[in-house]
Formats: structure tokens, sequence, C-alpha cells
């Protein structure tokens, strides 16, 4: 896709230092995978806070992770094309601001969604299977087990399973764009049309929906990308009824 972008030397600074950060931790993932057998998406990609591989710091961490080659492509291409130019309009204090905060809420929408799922599946065993599945589950995981009851499997499933990747603040940023350069051309790529940036967000605010409620266990948090977007959304209004100007 054609849009707003320039040279890496000329880049923006909060953009130039969000894909470098992406960059070296892609290549220090695969380094420790290769060298030393230490999964860095499994120790900084965020997992549901009642598994035993959750921590903190991995609320934050896993905006930098990404789990495979065109994941971090697509991603950072998204913050190179669009990125540039909210920060030319807000400033760089202001752009990094909106890009944590769509960043951290997707991650609070895609956990909240697990913990509805959580609970529903926790209704559906005993007390002790779901102790069993805390207590044992990351174990037979490792070894590539999996319970055999349907309700134990998806909870080890969901328990053990990492969200990596920067898309909930992509979806963030591409919504600013949209909202802020609304009848912008942009250039699909596939299929080569052109379309304004404000039809290409609903369409993807949309798309992300339908994906969200059509396919619940899929791989990709749909609800992760629609939560950049809502905190992507509130926080301009907030930035709009607070002051005349967006910067």
């Amino acid at each position: 896709m054609n849009g707003y972008g320039r040279g890496f030397f000329s880049m923006t600074p909060v953009v130039k230092n969000i894909i470098m950060i992406n960059i070296l931790m892609f290549l220090a993932t695969a380094i420790g995978a290769r060298t030393f057998g230490v999964d860095l998406n499994r120790l900084l990609g965020l997992y549901f806070p009642k598994s035993d591989s959750f921590m903190p710091l991995q609320i934050v961490t896993h905006m930098f992770m990404h789990a495979n080659f065109m994941h971090i492509l697509f991603n950072m291409y998204a913050v190179y094309i669009f990125g540039q130019a909210l920060e030319n309009v807000w400033g760089p204090k202001r752009f990094l601001l909106y890009y944590f905060v769509t960043g951290l809420g997707a991650a609070f929408v895609h956990l909240t969604v697990i913990a509805f799922e959580y609970d529903k599946l926790a209704r559906m065993l005993t007390p002790e299977q779901v102790k069993m599945v805390i207590n044992e589950g990351a174990s037979y995981w490792k070894e590539s087990k999996l319970f055999t009851d349907e309700a134990m499997k998806s909870l080890q499933i969901l328990l053990n399973t990492v969200t990596v990747g920067a898309s909930g603040a992509v979806f963030g940023v591409l919504l600013a764009f949209g909202i802020l350069f609304p009848n912008t051309q942009l250039m699909i790529i596939f299929p080569p049309i052109p379309i304004r940036a404000k039809y290409f967000v609903i369409f993807y605010g949309v798309l992300e929906l339908f994906l969200a409620f059509s396919q619940p266990g899929s791989n990709i948090a749909h609800f992760a990308h629609l939560g950049g977007m809502l905190f992507g959304w509130l926080l301009i209004k907030y930035w709009n009824k607070t002051k005349k100007t967006l910067y």
C-alpha cells in the first residue's frame, strides 16, 4: 500500500525508534532460539494472568515481539507509512503516548475477552480439574501433550497460548490516520485500487469485528485489534474535548 513515507534516515524520531526496537527484538529472538535455545517470545509475549508463564512486564514487552518475518514486516510497514504523518501533526511526545495507549488498550481488551472465555470454561469443570490444568497444564504443553477432556484441553490451550505483536497499536495508528486524513487516497496493492483513508479504516474495523465473532478460536487476536482502534478513538475524542486542536 502506498501512502506517507520517507527514507529510513529521515524518518520521524519516534517512528524510527519504534521500528528499530522491534527489529532488534526480532533479531534477538531469532539468535536466542538458534544459539541458546531460548524462546524470547515465550518469555516476553503476553499470557493470561492466571497462567504460570505470566509476568506483568509482558503487558508492555509483547508489543515489541513478533511471531515471524511477515508479521513484523506488515506491522512495521504500517508504522512507517502512517505513523510519520501522525507524529508530524502531533509531535513526538503525543504520538508516543498515543502509540502506547492504543497498544496497552488492545492488551486490556484482549485479556478481558480471554477472561470471559476462562470463566466459561472454568464453570464447565470442577475446581479440582481447573487446579490440575493450572498446575500441570504448562508442563504437559511443553511435552506437546494435551488433556483428553475437551474443556480441560481448551483451558490448557488458553492458558499456554502467547500473544505477540504491535498489531493493537498499529490498528490504533491506522484509525488515527483515517480520522486526521480522511480523504487521503491510499493505493491497495492487492487488489491495486485506490481508496480513501476513512473508507479503508471503516472496512478494516468492520472486517475485524466480523472475524472476531466468526473465528473465536483464531490465532489472530482480532479483539486486540479492535481494542487498539477503540482506545485510539477514545483518546482522540478526549484530546478534542480538552483542547481546540489535536496538537
